[in-house]
Parts: structure tokens; sequence; C-alpha cells
């Protein structure tokens, strides 16, 4: 049975619910993989193997009493250290949190504990959450299991490394602008975030969070297989009275004409060959699968989604921020908040109200848009995945930066659902790298996303397991 860890989160489940195996064996399957590979790349910060296994035991006895387990029977998870776990400390990757022990869990996971997961690990971040790459000083750097020259992507980079590397079969990440889609792009898994107010949100060990963040920030699972992130969001979507702004929405929505669009280089957007490649092979897959595919020079604005998404999300509470990031000494989110300063320092409250009236009005233009293309085929990044540390490497190549990640910013102004499904791996000047496309459809049709992710992964080679150097 040391082998569980390889198993999908699905066919894991429903072999504990069938008695085949126990939750104990595959928790500590689990924590036999995590000791084996998580030295080499620093993905899970914290875990505590007795309180994973107790854990396990109590999946063991409900099922032992004839109870249902729930969906996640037994399946090993990470958490972000962004959000509450009772008796860690949610971190944020910021040495200034590292007391900051929550009294309760968040709703993310008392969601999955609900759903008969096992909290296996809490899993590492940037400082604040703030970059497309992770390292902080409080963890250190999380390496890339598939190449560890390549970031791991940010800010859900511990998760997206675990979770490629098989620890744990799902992982719990975050999305402001991007941090669940480009990790999972970086280490070549799958990837959702889920329409604003799909999953509840709160955090009490935490100060209230800043206004930009609330509108914005999304829970959401990266996993190895499309169904597993079927799985996982069903159970991150349970409501939760402690968010006022949780959406009731059905998981399934009415059916769509099988009509999708394809926009290699949205506003402009300079796509490397090698992700036009992967966009293309992802439209075939579609039309062979019997979908019609319309390929468009322009959608609706996603660069000007992109600009506003950054003020709305930084501009509230910036100079707390920076004087918190200066007070933590975290060279990359002091480069991160410097770098888009102009864009939130200056902002009062006459333009925030402007910022979220033109907000109404551009996710009228893409909900009007899906309405003709139910669903949309989108670079996750202008490039390959970036070279670790890239944003370090002074002016041009933050600039270069942030330019690639115009789609992974934009979307979420407009609250639409965004996966991030793998393809495989192309080669780039740092060697082998993963590669993937990105899903967008109408807010609350994750459905549609998960139907199209599906077909693109069935047509193509199975998500493998990183095996990751010592280092």
């Amino acid at each position: 049975m040391s082998d569980l860890w390889r198993l999908s989160a699905v066919e894991l489940a429903a072999r504990i619910r069938k008695r085949e195996v126990s939750a104990r064996e595959a928790a500590q399957s689990a924590l036999e993989r995590l000791d084996a590979v998580n030295p080499a790349i620093n993905a899970v910060v914290d875990y505590r193997p007795e309180t994973v296994l107790a854990q396990a035991a109590e999946v063991d006895a409900a099922l032992a009493r004839g109870e249902e387990a729930g969906p996640l029977a037994g399946v090993p998870v990470t958490v972000k250290v962004n959000v509450d776990q009772a008796g860690f400390a949610t971190t944020n990757g910021v040495g200034l949190q590292k007391d900051l022990i929550a009294a309760e869990n968040s709703p993310v996971v008392d969601n999955l504990r609900r759903a008969g997961a096992v909290i296996l690990g809490r899993t590492n971040t940037p400082a604040f959450s703030l970059r497309w790459f992770t390292g902080n000083l409080l963890h250190g750097d999380t390496l890339n299991p598939r190449n560890p020259a390549l970031t791991p992507g940010g800010s859900s980079g511990g998760a997206a490394s675990a979770v490629a590397a098989g620890i744990g079969h799902l992982a719990h990440g975050t999305d402001i602008a991007g941090s669940i889609r480009y990790p999972a792009y970086a280490c070549g898994v799958h990837g959702l975030r889920p329409s604003l107010g799909r999953v509840a949100a709160y955090n009490a060990a935490l100060p209230e969070r800043a206004i930009g963040a609330q509108l914005t920030a999304v829970s959401g699972p990266l996993a190895r297989s499309i169904a597993d992130l079927r799985l996982g969001l069903a159970a991150l979507a349970a409501p939760d009275p402690r968010d006022p702004w949780w959406v009731p929405a059905p998981l399934t929505g009415p059916d769509a004409p099988r009509r999708a669009a394809l926009c290699l280089n949205p506003d402009g957007m300079e796509t490397e060959p090698a992700v036009v490649k992967a966009l293309q092979e992802a439209a075939r897959r579609l039309s062979e699968a019997g979908w019609t595919v319309d390929t468009l020079d322009a959608v609706p604005p996603m660069q000007e989604a992109a600009d506003l998404q950054i003020r709305m999300w930084l501009a509230d509470g910036y100079d707390a921020l920076v004087a918190a990031a200066e007070k933590e000494g975290d060279r990359g989110a002091l480069v991160a908040l410097a770098g888009q300063r102009g864009n939130a320092a200056a902002i009062d409250l006459a333009g925030f109200s402007a910022v979220l009236t033109r907000r109404a009005t551009l996710t009228r233009l893409w909900e009007r848009f899906f309405a003709e293309y139910p669903v949309l085929l989108l670079p996750v990044s202008a490039e390959l995945p970036f070279p670790d540390k890239l944003d370090l490497q002074g002016d041009e190549a933050y600039a270069r930066v942030w330019r690639a990640q115009m789609t992974q910013i934009g979307v979420p102004f407009m609250g639409l659902p965004g996966l991030s499904v793998a393809m495989g791996s192309a080669m780039s000047g740092a060697g082998p790298s993963p590669v993937g496309v990105q899903v967008v459809a109408g807010r609350y049709r994750e459905d549609l996303c998960l139907a199209v992710g599906e077909i693109i992964e069935a047509a193509g080679e199975a998500v493998g397991i990183a095996e990751p150097a010592a280092r």
C-alpha cells in the first residue's frame, strides 16, 4: 500500500469508502512521500504527522460505524499558509505573522474536512502572496519539481509544487491575479480559479483584509486530473455563514452551445510560439470532439481589466502594505509593490468608485460575449514559465513578467472562472518546460471550463508525477 499516494483523489476516495484500504494507510503513504521529496522542493512548510493520522482515524471510525465519510473520504490534501487552520500560524509567508496562530478553521479548511479530506500540510507562498515566484525569509524558497531552474509559480507555488511531486492528491490555492492558474501552468498540473463568490472566504486570525482583496480573492483546487478538480471544487464550494458574499449558484448550469472562441493575442499580447502551438492543439482537440471553434483577433477589453484589477487589489491599504513589507525586509515583496506604485498609490475615493463602475461595464461586455461563445481559450501567460526569480533581475525583467501575465490578471476583475490545463512540455532557454492553456467561461460556469478541460486532457497524455532531484 506504500504507493497509495500515486492514486487520483477520485480513485483513492472510492477505495477508502469501500474499505478496500484505510484512511490511515493513505495518510501514512502520503506522509512517506512528503518526507521523501519535500526536502528537495520545500513545498510544504508546516505539518504534524500526529495530526494527520488523527484526522485519518476519524474517517476510518466513521466508516466503521456505517456513516458516510464524504466525497473526499480520507484523501490527503494540502492547504496554503494564507488561510486559517486551527492551531497553525497563518503566516502568508511573512515572519511578522509567524506567531499568528489561528483559533478556528477558515471555511476552506472546514469544508474540506466536512467532505472527509485529511489536511496533510501547509504549503508555501511568497511574502504577502504578492509574486509569481515562491520564496520568503520565513520559510525559504520553493522549487519547481519538474525543472528547478524555472519558477514554481506564485503565489500558490507551494501548492502546485506539492501536488506535481505527489505530495497530496489535491492542493488548495488562492487566486487574485493568477495565483492558482500560473503555479499550475508552471508545474505542469491543472488549476481552477472559481468565480468570485463560489467559495466562502474568511480568516479570523488576520486583520480585515483590504477591500480590493475582498473583491477579487478566490480559493480553488489544483490537481493532477480534471476529475480531481471537479471533486475538489464541490467540496470547497459548500456554504459557510461567515462569508456574506458566498453565492448559492448550482455547480452545473444549463446546456450551452458547443461553441468556443480562440484568441491567441488578446489586446496585442505577444504570445510566444510554443504557447500558440499549445492553444492551437487545444482548439483542434475541441473541434475533433464536435465543438465549433472560431479564432478571433479580439475579445472584450483584457488589458484595461488587468490594469484596473491591479489598482483595485493594491490601492486600498497600499501604504500600509508597503510599510509592512519594509518592516519584513522581503526583497521580492518590495520590488513587486514598488513596480506598481504608479497604479496603486494615488487613487482616492472617487477614483476607487470609478473603478467599481467600470468593473460593472466590463463584466457586462464579457457576459454578452459568453452568450455567443460559452467558452474562450486564452494563453495562461504569453511566455513559457519564467526562469526562477526573473522579477528580481532589474526593471526590464520585472516589466516583462507583468506584461506576460495580462490575461491572468484581467480575468478576475470580472469575477470569471479560469482553468489552467496542463498540456505536456516544450523546450525553453532553461530546458524542458511545462506548457498549458487557459479556459475561461461566464460567471459560475466552472462546469463549462471543466468539461472543456476534460476534452483537452483526454486527447493528450495524463499528467505525470514529478521526481525532484535531491538538493
